[in-house]
């Protein structure tokens, strides 16, 4: 995430052969007092089942501030074509 207090001089590397972008047009969203669970889902075709393709998860403050990030990038980047242009 976007972060004012990011440490100078991190990398992010990422190797695009084994780590694909998953394409998600369902999440099915799961809480408790201690965390919450992302399971990530395509739909299959034109059939009523979807296929879980990651799940990830998180605690409660850690979601709250991927939701509140992801919120603000979208509003910022409303109408681009790319969140870093």
């Amino acid at each position: 995430m976007a972060d004012d207090k990011k440490q100078p001089g991190i990398a992010i590397n990422i190797n695009l052969d084994t780590t694909p972008v998953l394409y998600t047009d369902n999440i099915l969203i799961t809480t408790n007092q201690d965390g919450v669970v992302l399971d990530v889902c395509q739909k299959l075709g034109t059939t009523n089942q979807i296929r879980i393709v990651s799940r990830i998860g998180m605690s409660r403050e850690h979601a709250k501030k991927v939701a509140k990030e992801l919120g603000r990038l979208l509003a910022i980047t409303e109408g681009k074509g790319q969140t870093n242009d």
